[in-house]
C-alpha cells in the first residue's frame, strides 16, 4: 500500500471551502485528474450523500484507486474511468442522458507517486528509465526527445515550458552528450543539466524546470488543458464550479487567459489567483508553486 502522507491534496480546505459556498444541490462531482485520490477522499468525507466520478490515464492510479476506495466503489459513491480528461464523454449509457456535475476539480501536477517511482522516469534524483510518459502505452517519451530533437528545439522546450534562462547552453551540453552515446535514464540527463549549469550540489536542482518542460511536451499537457477546460466547462451544472490547479507560469497563464474568454457561459469567481497558506507550503513543499483559479457557470443548462 502506498504510503498517503506522500499525496496531500494540494488546497482541499480552500475547494471545499469554495464549493461548499455554492447554491444549490451538491450531488455529482468529477475529479478529472484523480491520482491517487486525496482531492477525491476530501470531497466524498466533505459531503457524504454526493456522487464523484474520478477520471485518470494512469494505469497504475486505475489500480489504486480501485484497492483503496473500494468502499466508496461498492457503496456507487465512486466511480472511476480511465480517461484523459480532454477525451472524456460524460454520456450515461444506462439513462441515455448527459451527466452533470456540481464541481470539478482539474489538478495539472504530477502525482507524489509518479515523481517518487523510479520507474516512471519523471524524477531527477532516482535512477530510472528516461521515460515521463503518464500513460504508458503512447508512443512520445522523454528519450525520444533528448536524443532525437536538434540543439535549437531542445532549447526553445526549455525556455518556452520551464522557464530556463540558458537554455541553449543546456542543449548544447545535451546535444554534445549524446554524441558520445545516447541518454538512456533520468540521472545521466539530470548530472549533464546540473554540470552545464555549474551546479555545487546544494540548494534546488537546476534541472527541475528542464524535467518540467519534458514533461509537460511528452504528455501534451498545454493543449490537453486547453481542450480539458473547454470541455469540462460544457458539463457544469447551473452555479456548478470549475477548480484548476497549476504548478507554472506559462500553464497558469493559459487557464487564465482561457477561462476569460468563456464569458458565453460563465465567470471567474475571484479576480485573483489562490495560492497555499504559509502554514501549508512548510508542511507540504510540493505546493509552493501551486496556483487555483475558480470558475462558475452562470449560464442556465
Amino acid at each position: 500500500m502506498t504510503n498517503p502522507i506522500l499525496h496531500k491534496p494540494i488546497m482541499y480546505q480552500e475547494i471545499l471551502n469554495i464549493f461548499s459556498e455554492k447554491e444549490g444541490l451538491k450531488e455529482n462531482f468529477l475529479d478529472a485528474t484523480f491520482g491517487r485520490g486525496g482531492h477525491t477522499r476530501k470531497i466524498l468525507e466533505a459531503f457524504p450523500t454526493i456522487q464523484v466520478t474520478a477520471l485518470d490515464q494512469d494505469p497504475d492510479a486505475i489500480e489504486y484507486g480501485t484497492k483503496e476506495f473500494s468502499e466508496y466503489i461498492y457503496n456507487k459513491r465512486l466511480r472511476i474511468k480511465k480517461s484523459n480528461f480532454s477525451k472524456y464523454d460524460n454520456s450515461d449509457s444506462a439513462s441515455g442522458n448527459d451527466i452533470r456535475y456540481d464541481g470539478i476539480i482539474m489538478d495539472l501536477g504530477v502525482s507524489s507517486p509518479q515523481l517518487d517511482t523510479p520507474s516512471r522516469g519523471f524524477s531527477l534524483y532516482h535512477e530510472g528509465p528516461l521515460d515521463m510518459r503518464m500513460d504508458p502505452t503512447q508512443d512520445l517519451s522523454a528519450k525520444e526527445i533528448v536524443n532525437n530533437w536538434d540543439e535549437r528545439d531542445l532549447a526553445d522546450l526549455f525556455f518556452k515550458y520551464g522557464d530556463v534562462r540558458k537554455s541553449f547552453r543546456v542543449a548544447k551540453a545535451i546535444v554534445n552528450k549524446r554524441n558520445e552515446k545516447p541518454f538512456e535514464t533520468t540521472l545521466e540527463l539530470a548530472d549533464v543539466i546540473a554540470k552545464s549549469l555549474g551546479w555545487k550540489k546544494s540548494g534546488h536542482h537546476p534541472a527541475t524546470e528542464c524535467f518540467q518542460a519534458l514533461r509537460i511536451v511528452v504528455n501534451d499537457e498545454m493543449n490537453a488543458t486547453h481542450e480539458g477546460i473547454s470541455n469540462l466547462v460544457e458539463m457544469l451544472n447551473y452555479q456548478g464550479r470549475l477548480f484548476v490547479i497549476t504548478f507554472h507560469s506559462s500553464e497558469d497563464r493559459l487557464v487564465k487567459r482561457l477561462l476569460l474568454t468563456l464569458g458565453h457561459i460563465g465567470k471567474p469567481v475571484f479576480k485573483k489567483v489562490i495560492q497555499p497558506s504559509k502554514e501549508e507550503q512548510k508542511d507540504n513543499p510540493r505546493s509552493r508553486s501551486a496556483k487555483l483559479r475558480v470558475f462558475e457557470r452562470t449560464v442556465e443548462v
